[in-house]
């Protein structure tokens, strides 16, 4: 089904490789709450795989310019520590995927709209940050997603073509980055179901990564 030889594997870390994106609505809900405001599930969905800069911008629409954004943030992040500190989870089929691309000896690299001391302290705490040949966040490119920056640079980490590249993404964002930058991209959905526009970019939409591995290993066939 990929049409041509998977030369190395790019993955989401939020909703990809660390089941988050519960967590991190959650915590907005909740901080909201806090301080006597609502914020609806639908919008919180609007936020998934928006680099946090812009995610800062909707909120600060949504209750206006007096709002204190900053004040709000520290809520949020504390609880999102808070239960974070309890472990950090790891999305199903993820230790099976690594395995299966550590026996093929195929690269394999993260690019995430998180920031890099973020993006380390989630993998780390996971046990998955020594796994990748490199890691690429929003820290390292100018466009986050959807712009493809984040996925080029991966590729370019890797020494890989971005065509010969595999990408792994949750987030409509995300599949749209991926697939801007050339590379076959699989869908894995997370909370949000992909719309029809975009199956149309991804190459196929997987219900876990085990499926993904399942599709990887008849072609290494």
């Amino acid at each position: 089904m990929f049409g041509k030889p998977i030369e190395a594997v790019i993955f989401d870390m939020d909703g990809t490789l660390i089941d988050s994106e519960a967590v991190y609505i959650s915590a907005m809900r909740e901080a909201a709450q806090s301080l006597g405001l609502e914020m609806s599930l639908a919008f919180c969905h609007s936020m998934i795989g928006i680099p946090r800069r812009e995610c800062n911008e909707m909120i600060q629409g949504l209750y206006g310019p007096t709002f204190d954004l900053a004040h709000f943030r520290g809520i949020y992040s504390g609880i999102v520590e808070r239960r974070m500190a309890e472990g950090i989870p790891v999305k199903t089929g993820v230790v099976e995927m690594l395995d299966f691309l550590d026996r093929e000896r195929l690269p394999r690299a993260v690019a995430t709209a998180a920031n890099r001391p973020t993006t380390e302290n989630r993998l780390g705490r996971a046990g998955l940050l020594k796994r990748f040949d490199a890691v690429v966040t929003r820290d390292d490119v100018v466009h986050a997603k959807p712009a493809p920056d984040l996925f080029l640079e991966a590729a370019r980490r890797l020494g890989i073509a971005p065509e010969s590249c595999l990408a792994l993404e949750d987030s409509t964002v995300g599949v749209t980055a991926a697939h801007a930058a050339g590379m076959m991209t699989i869908m894995v959905p997370d909370i949000l179901q992909p719309s029809e526009e975009l199956r149309a970019k991804a190459l196929h939409v997987a219900e876990s990564l085990h499926a993904v591995r399942t599709l990887l290993e008849a072609a290494r066939v």
